[in-house]
């Protein structure tokens, strides 16, 4: 049987026999607890603190440049290149640094669809961050561990921090990918999520360009009739929970690969969702996963040891890992065909977009590569009203190729399978953040749920009516929701304001596109607001 006895680590110089190899969850959780680098909720789930970053910092992500990547990889704010030379002296450092501690090892693999199946070796320094690793990816079993051979590397040392002047890092903190050596090296930070969206980004690169099929940073579900649906969505807009619905089998709720054969595959083997404001009315799903297995991250806990959901005051960004089994109703294996439709969410901050619109195939490629949603005030130091935020592919920090290359894959596979695309709006109503008010949760899933049953019907101007500034097809009536509420003018009471609002909001539309319009075709670039402000 293959365990720490049998596998070495001397390749990547860790030289060393101290190590865990394929640690249950049990055994991680009670190391992290006797390490006193955890506590335990009232029932049972393991709870942690991240330390000094609760969540994925952008700027200090990198790729190495080299033969693969150079003429590749759409270099610039968020592909930082690194030089090899560089890359190889900070590893030897992070080696070093490791082969005096006790390290945790596990073989896993992402890719659902044995075809894509990509085996993965994490090594981490801290017990619960391989837990994650154990949540996060796919589980081989005994029999596919006994001839099991990595493919891609994680060297994850959160402990380590780098000079940045000797380095060549921006500061202490760092997630580089090395293509030709299939590492990603992380360092610096105790943020769980670069694990996991390090290995995205990587496929986000291998997918593409060597397997035809189109990575996807959304969830995923399946109906009763095999009908299988996409949602798109940044952190925030409800991806996790709109797809994690009790009528539908889960197939996963972040990343997916789209195959030429117009089959759907989860990368990963569990669920990362935010846990702020969670309840067990809204999302039972959810709030029943968080049990022993699970992983809370930057939550505060009352002298019994009962999680408040609602403190913030760590950070807003409070979150939970689980092994996706912790949900009931979930596809097995994490595969969906015949793709029906597609939901673009975003949490509109200044409450001017329909709750549901259907979308052209231009409007459903302008939209992808825009990828909107809304800052709200007080959720960044020095935001006190809206912002627009705009993230290429509804992914644009793990996407290491142009935004349209990404783009024209979707419009190519929405032409060939027929799909219906939706653009939904789960943020503000009856005026912006501050006056009006999230739409709520109930009438959102109504609307989803309309469109998945095609109760919203074809596009006619008895059903639908076009927007006079966004230019997409808002329908009329929708079964479950007040008419009132599907006209976001209707709702503000005001109409000056309303169209003030909604023109600032296109204009920032087309300012976000200029970057993408020397690439984006006509089609395309019609796909977005026509009506410009006054």
């Amino acid at each position: 049987m293959t365990n720490a006895n049998t596998i070495s680590l001397k390749n990547y110089g860790i030289t060393h026999a101290n190590f865990h190899y394929q640690e249950t969850p049990e055994q991680l959780q009670k190391a992290t607890l006797e390490m006193d680098m955890g506590v335990e909720t009232s029932n049972g789930t393991l709870a942690v603190n991240t330390g000094e970053f609760t969540g994925r910092s952008p700027k200090d992500r990198f790729i190495v440049k080299d033969d693969i990547t150079k003429d590749k990889v759409w270099w610039g704010d968020i592909n930082i290149p690194f030089e090899k030379e560089k890359f190889d002296a900070l590893y030897t450092k992070v080696i070093s640094y490791l082969n005096e501690k006790e390290l945790f090892v596990r073989d896993s693999y992402a890719c659902a669809d044995e075809d894509y199946k990509l085996n993965i070796r994490v090594i981490n320094e801290y017990p619960w961050s391989n837990m994650f690793a154990y949540n996060m990816f796919l589980r081989p079993t005994d029999a596919e561990l006994e001839d099991f051979t990595p493919e891609w590397t994680v060297i994850n040392a959160p402990g380590f921090m780098a000079d940045a002047e000797v380095d060549g890092t921006r500061q202490h903190n760092f997630a580089i990918l090395n293509f030709t050596d299939k590492i990603a090296l992380i360092g610096g930070t105790g943020y769980t999520g670069e694990i996991k969206k390090g290995i995205f980004s990587a496929l986000n690169f291998i997918l593409p360009v060597y397997k035809e099929t189109l990575p996807m940073h959304c969830s995923s579900n399946v109906g009763e009739d095999g009908d299988t649906a996409i949602f798109f969505g940044l952190s925030g807009t409800g991806k996790t929970t709109l797809s994690t619905d009790p009528n539908r089998k889960l197939i996963g709720d972040d990343e997916h690969g789209w195959t030429s054969r117009n089959t759907v595959f989860n990368f990963e083997g569990g669920c990362y969702a935010k846990v702020i404001n969670l309840s067990e009315e809204q999302e039972p799903e959810i709030y029943g996963a968080i049990k022993p297995g699970a992983i809370l991250e930057n939550v505060v806990l009352d002298g019994n040891g009962n999680v408040d959901f609602a403190d913030t005051s760590i950070t807003q960004n409070t979150r939970v890992s689980y092994p996706i089994h912790h949900i009931d109703n979930i596809q097995q294996p994490s595969i969906g065909k015949n793709v029906k439709n597609i939901f673009f969410l975003t949490a509109d901050a200044f409450g001017v977009l329909p709750p549901i619109s259907k979308l052209t195939p231009s409007q459903a490629a302008y939209h992808f590569i825009s990828g909107y949603t809304a800052k709200v005030a007080g959720t960044e130091a020095g935001v006190v009203e809206p912002v627009p935020s705009f993230s290429a592919c509804f992914g644009a920090p793990f996407m290491p190729l142009h935004p349209t290359k990404y783009a024209e894959m979707l419009s190519k596979k929405m032409k060939e399978s027929g799909v219906d695309v939706w653009l939904v709006n789960t943020g503000w109503t009856g005026g912006p953040y501050g006056i009006g008010t999230r739409m709520k949760l109930k009438y959102t899933r109504a609307m989803i749920s309309a469109a998945l049953n095609g109760d919203l019907g074809l596009y006619s101007y008895d059903k639908y009516h076009i927007h006079s500034v966004f230019g997409v097809a808002q329908p009329r009536e929708c079964p479950g929701v007040p008419t009132s509420v599907l006209s976001p003018r209707a709702t503000w009471n005001d109409d000056e304001k309303y169209y003030t609002t909604a023109f600032k909001l296109t204009n920032a539309f087309r300012e976000n596109f200029k970057k993408f319009e020397g690439y984006a075709s006509e089609e395309i670039r019609r796909g977005g607001p026509q009506r410009y402000a006054f």
